[in-house]
């Protein structure tokens, strides 16, 4: 099973059963070691998921952190866990900024079982950065979301790569935030320096406060405006895949020729049927492979198939399990010996 279906199926685990999840042991067993095996690692294997990890730190002794993950005989990722209703933190990371100063690790993680954040040391060498580079909520998992989870898979972990990567990801996820706040509330600093650009006048108060409801409403105007292209494209696109798939149609059947003799072939059907079977249930259908007839235009009730324009014709007749068998002619003429045939397959469609 691939990491995305994993990934949503403990999603709606967690969405199913986090109300009845009443503490700190539920959310690790329920939540926080399935997303450890959807990672790769083994759960139940020591030598890979340390519980309880201990580590002496100076005068404190005997301190842990819920999970330690090893690969090759050293840490890779500790793992701090709190009650699936409690925020995550700088105060409730204490062991693990502890922690990361002692062990070989490059990365922490500090979860509720819903939101999974990830930390390293950007900043300062061998000490935890106090904002994460990496976070998500299980519940609301994108695409490109995923495609960052799989960079922590057993089989894909690379220290470097990760690392390279760590410090857009960071940087990106704290701009976004800023660019965020200052669409719904622009800093004084953020509307002057806009403002300047096509504002000649004094930058008073006033104007500093008329040109912070005309930035917001630029920002709002904008974002529909790009989110309305976008729809306009999409939809174009579809139209013209569909204009596509209209034409390649016509192009197929265009090129579909009913000749005089599967014509004559189709009158010698009626003819024989006509005894049992009203002529407007015996319809035909031309196609590229064959020239098919059937009962009540239905492809489900084939009566049979002529193939006329190859070197060697065939007649293909359908029996009770509607089965083809497919037989050589000499003539069109030789259909009448597959009268039996035809009204056998009729009556059948009819019975059934």
């Amino acid at each position: 099973m691939e990491l995305h279906t994993q990934l949503k199926s403990l999603a709606t685990k967690v969405n199913k059963l986090k109300d009845q999840i009443t503490n700190e042991e539920s959310t690790k067993h329920a939540f926080v070691l399935p997303f450890i095996n959807i990672l790769g690692y083994d759960a139940f294997n020591p030598m890979e998921v340390v519980p309880e990890f201990t580590a002496d730190i100076g005068m404190k002794k005997g301190e842990k952190v819920d999970y330690a993950i090893y690969q090759n005989g050293e840490p890779i990722l500790i793992v701090e866990c709190k009650h699936w209703t409690s925020s995550l933190d700088v105060h409730n990371s204490a062991q693990l900024f502890r922690y990361f100063h002692v062990t070989k690790t490059r990365f922490a993680l500090l979860t509720n079982g819903i939101t999974y954040k990830f930390y390293t040391d950007l900043e300062d060498a061998n000490k935890m950065d106090e904002k994460p580079f990496f976070q998500f909520d299980i519940t609301d998992l994108k695409d490109s979301t995923i495609k960052e989870i799989e960079k922590f898979h057993k089989s894909n972990f690379d220290i470097s790569k990760i690392i390279d990567n760590a410090s857009t990801l960071k940087y990106t996820r704290e701009l976004k935030g800023v660019i965020e706040n200052e669409m719904t509330t622009p800093s004084v600093d953020l509307v002057k320096l806009l403002a300047c650009k096509v504002y000649s006048g004094r930058m008073t108060a006033s104007v500093v406060e008329e040109f912070t409801e005309i930035l917001k409403r630029a920002y709002s105007q904008l974002i529909s405006e790009k989110v309305s292209n976008r729809l306009s494209t999409a939809l174009s696109k579809e139209e013209a895949v569909q204009n596509e798939e209209v034409q390649e149609e016509v192009e197929k059947t265009s090129k579909i020729e009913t000749t005089e003799e599967e014509i004559e072939g189709y009158n010698i059907v009626l003819a024989l049927l006509r005894k049992e079977v009203p002529k407007e249930r015996i319809v035909y259908r031309d196609t590229q492979s064959y020239f098919g007839i059937l009962l009540d235009n239905n492809n489900r009730k084939p009566i049979c198939r002529l193939h006329l324009n190859g070197g060697v014709k065939y007649i293909s007749t359908f029996h009770n399990d509607r089965k083809e068998e497919k037989v050589k002619i000499e003539s069109i003429d030789d259909i009448f010996n597959f009268e039996g045939e035809l009204l056998a397959t009729v009556k059948n469609y009819d019975l059934n």
